[in-house]
C-alpha cells in the first residue's frame, strides 16, 4: 500500500467542479484532479429518493494531506452534505506516486 489517496466528490455542475478542482490544486492539498463527465446520481435525501446530474471529481493526494483537503472541500462545496470518500491506492507507478507526494506537500 502507498501513502496516496484518491478522493472522490461530486459537484452539481461543471463550473463548480472546475472551481473546486483549481482550488485544491492551487492550495497544494492535491496534486491532480480529474473532472469526469456528468453522471446521474440516485440517492435518498431527507426521506425522499432523489435523482440529480452531478460532475464527479477524482482527486489525487498524499494521505497526510487528507485533513487539509477535506477542510477545503467542505469550505467550498455547495452541498449541505458533500460526498467525500477517500480510497487508498494499493499500487501505482512509483514515479507518479512520488510526484503526487511532492505536489500535494505544503509549501
Amino acid at each position: 500500500m502507498t501513502d496516496t489517496l484518491i478522493v472522490i466528490t461530486t459537484l452539481p455542475d461543471a463550473e463548480h467542479a472546475a472551481a473546486l478542482a483549481a482550488r485544491v490544486v492551487e492550495e497544494r492539498v492535491a496534486a491532480c484532479v480529474n473532472i469526469l463527465a456528468p453522471c446521474t446520481s440516485v440517492y435518498r435525501w431527507q426521506g425522499q429518493v432523489e435523482t440529480a446530474t452531478e460532475v464527479p471529481l477524482l482527486i489525487k493526494t498524499a494521505a497526510a494531506r487528507y485533513p487539509a483537503l477535506e477542510a477545503v472541500i467542505r469550505a467550498h462545496h455547495p452541498y449541505e452534505l458533500p460526498e467525500i470518500v477517500a480510497v487508498p491506492v494499493e499500487r501505482g507507478l512509483p514515479a507518479y506516486l512520488d510526484w503526487v507526494a511532492v505536489e500535494a506537500a505544503p509549501n
